[in-house]
């Protein structure tokens, strides 16, 4: 006899012993459950897990003040689970056949990042990761304790990512892969487990400096530091107030997020695809035309949002961003279309919505935007960071 029913045990001479659950193992359960790529870290307590604090402390985080809450446990997994040992972390390729933002020339069309088109990513990984603990559960003969996040606890998770050998933090500062690239879902699962870990990824940026030079905010203030008070993805999805003025212009037709760092990037020239349905994007979200979006009563715009990650901004939000959008596009028709009251649109009241209105009226009528008389600027911003 070699084992039991449920495969924990495997005689040894004279005597049980106890089977060890793999690194390996996991990692092959990993991809079979639909992660593309999956490593292991130590849980440490790292040198880059350190600069949270300063980058805090800099007000790179704007009215992000969930980041200054958790701060302490983000400095360490172990102080959101104690006795963590490892951590597992995953990466999911989310890119599809769609071109990108920066090769767009149609300023009449709403840019929405790229992460966003499909099934709200949170939900969709979670159910794999937790599908994951289950099995590790069964798997191992050794009781232990986990914690699975995606993109929603309080874990540096970049960090991990790249002692887990998943890839360098980029200048941009997203993981990137040598080999897929940097259109990725990352996720991970804390344990007590003992794994085997992973050797860590070397940064291969050498002198690049493309994402930096394309950011059409200036937010990436120095390699590896963003000012999220800057970024178009902050502006357009954490931000709940106005947009500050002097960053509208640079939102160009973006309405929610921004993925230009990373279009730019070389590792992103001939990224693999994912055919994974839940990434595919809703026929509203393909691309649509600005005028389209707004016209959209809110009823329709909350039915099409819904099980997506673009419910993070709120409708009035997605309303402020499209309203400045359209003030950028400098279509005379989709201008007209702000002014017309509808009762299938309440959230076009918003106060916040009919200020973001009525600079998108002014700004048109002050001058043509520069992005409909010279598309190219769209495909190469000009620098001011997000």
């Amino acid at each position: 006899m070699t084992g039991s029913s449920n495969g924990r045990w495997e005689l040894g001479v004279g005597d049980w012993e106890l089977r060890t659950l793999t690194s390996s193992e996991i990692k092959a359960r990993a991809r079979a459950l639909g992660f593309d790529l999956c490593g292991i870290a130590p849980a440490g307590s790292f040198p880059e897990l350190s600069f949270l604090r300063e980058w805090l402390d800099r007000g790179h985080a704007g009215e992000m003040g969930y980041l200054q809450r958790t701060a302490d446990k983000r400095a360490d997994v172990r102080h959101v689970l104690p006795g963590a040992r490892s951590v597992i972390v995953t990466g999911t390729i989310y890119n599809i056949a769609r071109p990108y933002s920066t090769e767009q020339a149609d300023p009449d069309a709403a840019l929405i990042s790229r992460y966003a088109w499909g099934d709200d990513y949170h939900d969709v990984l979670k159910a794999r990761l937790d599908a994951l603990v289950a099995w590790m559960r069964d798997a191992s003969p050794e009781p232990f304790e986990a914690r699975a996040y995606v993109d929603t606890g309080p874990v540096q998770e970049r960090v991990y990512a790249q002692y887990a050998g998943l890839g360098w933090i980029g200048k941009n500062t997203c993981l990137i892969n040598p080999s897929v690239g940097s259109w990725l879902f990352l996720a991970e699962i804390i344990c007590t487990l003992r794994l085997d870990p992973d050797p860590p990824a070397l940064d291969q940026c050498g002198t690049c400096t493309l994402c930096l030079d394309a950011c059409p905010t200036g937010a990436i203030v120095e390699p590896q530091v963003l000012d999220a008070t800057r970024c178009l993805s902050y502006l357009t999805i954490e931000l709940r107030g106005p947009i500050p003025e002097a960053h509208r212009p640079a939102l160009g037709a973006h309405v929610y997020g921004c993925d230009i760092c990373q279009e730019v990037c070389p590792y992103n020239q001939q990224p693999p695809r994912s055919n994974d349905v839940a990434w595919q994007p809703r026929r509203a979200l393909d691309l649509p035309a600005l005028i389209a979006l707004w016209q959209t009563p809110d009823d329709e715009l909350r039915a099409t949002l819904k099980g997506s990650a673009m419910t993070r901004a709120t409708l009035t939000g997605l309303r402020r961003n499209v309203a400045v959008a359209i003030g950028n596009s400098g279509n005379p028709d989709a201008i007209a279309s702000l002014a017309v009251a509808s009762e299938d649109r309440p959230s076009a009241d918003d106060p916040i919505v009919e200020e973001h209105i009525r600079w998108a009226v002014t700004n048109h009528a002050n001058h043509e935007p520069a992005n409909r008389a010279n598309p190219a600027n769209r495909a190469n911003p000009v620098m001011i960071r997000p």
